[in-house]
């Protein structure tokens, strides 16, 4: 497939190209949606690659995380245009994106993209691993409480506390958004949503990781679709856990960033995350 390897910033989200790039989401067998696209691009930049045809065939997305650092994500190469650097280009573009704002780039690195990232100076914070659980056409289909209103701002405080980066906009969106659901109990909190193959658990917040194993047990026990839950290495009572669950670890993921974040936030309050692409 011949490519312009010329990357362009979107300009328009319209079904043709939210079309486009939801293929490239379904051919790389990762789980955004529509919404998730569109999230992106209403709050922060979608960076895309066109074949001659004018075919979206690589993309790449930016999403400011507060003042002080933006999350890269979204590096994504249709699987007849690989081998030709594309997601190389994207990424490049994407970078520039954030360095031309002066912020702190941060990302969650496959095993495949961290050595592409070390070349440009990022370094791994911390790491975590992806678990998933097929269907269970017999769970109990228990729900636990959302929490509404006003009280979503607490819980955002929260998450900013947690991840030292402020993301409140973006997670207002995640948690409101129609099909998902914010599950609060004693001292953890958990977003549940919907994705293209299964449902995303995370952010999980807690102040504790026995908290936060409680709170993880009522919601594998309730919901029956597929599950993605992506968690830092170094919780080993959330890993037994999962495991006893029917989880299987599925992939690593490396969070880095180029340069010294601005804050490193109280990382032991993250047991699940919002997920690679939102951090």
């Amino acid at each position: 497939m011949a490519s312009t390897e010329t990357v362009e910033t979107l300009s328009a989200l319209d079904a043709n190209s939210l079309g486009m790039l939801d293929a490239l989401v379904a051919a790389s067998g990762w789980n955004q949606t529509a919404d998730d696209w569109a999230l992106f691009f209403r709050h922060g930049t979608v960076h895309v690659v066109r074949d001659a045809d004018g075919l979206i065939v690589a993309s790449g997305a930016v999403l400011p995380m507060g003042a002080g650092a933006a999350w890269i994500s979204m590096i994504l190469v249709a699987p007849d245009a690989s081998g030709a650097g594309l997601g190389r280009s994207v990424f490049e573009q994407c970078l520039a994106t954030v360095q031309s704002t002066g912020r702190t780039a941060m990302l969650d690195a496959t095993p495949a993209g961290e050595p592409l990232y070390r070349q440009y100076a990022f370094s791994p914070l911390w790491r975590l691993s992806r678990w998933y659980r097929e269907a269970l056409p017999g769970a109990l289909g228990k729900e636990a409480g959302r929490q509404e209103g006003g009280g979503l701002e607490a819980l955002i405080d929260l998450d900013a506390e947690a991840l030292g980066l402020e993301r409140g906009v973006v997670l207002g969106e995640l948690m409101q958004r129609q099909g998902s659901r914010v599950v609060r109990h004693a001292q953890a909190f958990a977003v549940v949503r919907s994705g293209r193959i299964a449902q995303h658990i995370g952010p999980l917040i807690a102040t504790d990781e026995a908290s936060a194993a409680q709170l993880l047990g009522e919601l594998t026990d309730g919901i029956a679709e597929p599950i993605f839950i992506d968690v830092p290495d170094e919780r080993p009572l959330l890993h037994e856990q999962l495991a006893n669950a029917g989880f299987a670890l599925q992939r690593g993921f490396a969070r880095m960033a180029r340069g010294e974040p601005p804050s490193r936030g109280q990382t032991a309050f993250i047991h699940a995350i919002a997920g690679p692409e939102f951090g």
